[in-house]
């Protein structure tokens, strides 16, 4: 997999915070494209989100210079052409969201389909919005952990080794600056040593081992937000409704012709939507009591949406399709928004 900036959470975050108000979504660090300058037409605009930033996600836009695979997916799922969110990449840098159609990425009939959505444009992070999009990443390599084990349990290391990849390959390089800024040891090599010893067929005792270090790193670095942050109950609605939005995502590239023709795509999302859930089930109780309706609806939704994934190992046939999976994910979202 290209190695892309999981700059994600200015879409997660703009979307996420979603529950608060961006302009449009983006990402930090979008004018590091990953070597030589391009050639723009002008400096990126810079758009700011605070604390007080919320938004529902709907509005979002999508910077194709730095999103990552599971934020372009959307994309390649809208309009059916496969392997797009790689052909984006590929094509960067862009001095416009035009350029899609002028390095023939899309056509101008499939880019006038999604030219409302994309942007060229950088978000500045601050305040809970900042934060929202840390935890968000770090919930994202969870997911991708969480369904890497299952597959190791099921002795699929094959299938299990993007998975361990995705956290250093896409998530560790946009993250590290906030780590650095909030003073957490470097985990890095500790998921490069799983990786290496998932491919070269290691010891399982070998794997366990650095599986439950690789695990304890991110949740550490998941501590280092105050305490009190994380038992908020909109706070982690923000994050949750990130999570679920990344897993709409990538369901929705999993599925083609009324199969799941990318199991990969498949099993990130399911990683997702159970650290996802894991995370409501924090807030669960407090929810009750302060937004009972509110925390039925999404108890229920979140129970429907589980069971679109089964298991790690793709079903033969789709549980539910993809606009039904995205309707449960916007309820969900709708229903935060009250809680906020």
């Amino acid at each position: 997999m290209i190695r892309p900036r999981y700059a994600f959470l200015a879409f997660a975050a703009c979307a996420i915070v979603a529950l608060s108000s961006c302009a449009s979504g983006g990402a930090p660090e979008a004018s590091n494209n990953g070597g030589n300058a391009a050639p723009v037409a002008s400096t990126p605009q810079v758009t700011d989100a605070s604390t007080t930033s919320s938004h529902s996600g709907h509005g979002k836009k999508v910077n194709i210079n730095s999103a990552i695979l599971s934020e372009l997916d959307k994309f390649e799922g809208m309009l059916g052409v496969p392997a797009l969110s790689n052909k984006i990449q590929a094509g960067r840098p862009y001095a416009s969201p035009e350029e899609l159609v002028a390095k023939k990425v899309v056509t101008q009939e499939q880019f006038d389909k999604i030219k409302d959505m994309v942007t060229i444009e950088e978000v500045k992070l601050t305040g809970e919005a900042k934060d929202v999009d840390y935890m968000t990443k770090l919930g994202l390599m969870k997911g991708h952990l969480i369904v890497a084990k299952e597959l190791l349990d099921q002795n699929q290391p094959k299938a299990a080794e993007p998975h361990i990849g995705h956290p250093v390959e896409e998530i560790y390089a946009d993250v590290e600056e906030q780590l650095n800024e909030r003073k957490v040891k470097e985990f890095k090599t500790t998921l490069i040593s799983l990786q290496d010893l998932v491919k070269s067929n290691g010891k399982a005792d070998s794997i366990k081992t650095n599986f439950t270090n690789s695990m304890q790193a991110v949740d550490g670095a998941i501590a280092a937000l105050p305490q009190a942050e994380r038992e908020k109950n909109a706070f982690n609605l923000q994050v949750i409704n990130g999570l679920l939005d990344s897993a709409n995502s990538e369901y929705g590239a999993a599925v083609a012709d009324g199969k799941i023709s990318a199991a990969i795509e498949y099993q990130d999302s399911r990683g997702f939507v159970v650290y996802a859930n894991e995370l409501y089930k924090t807030v669960a109780t407090s929810m009750a009591k302060e937004n009972p309706e509110v925390h039925k609806n999404i108890q229920a939704s979140i129970a429907e949406l589980i069971k679109v994934w089964p298991a790690a190992i793709p079903p033969a046939t789709p549980v539910k399709a993809p606009l039904e999976v995205t309707k449960l994910v916007k309820t969900i979202e709708a229903e935060s928004q009250k809680a906020l």
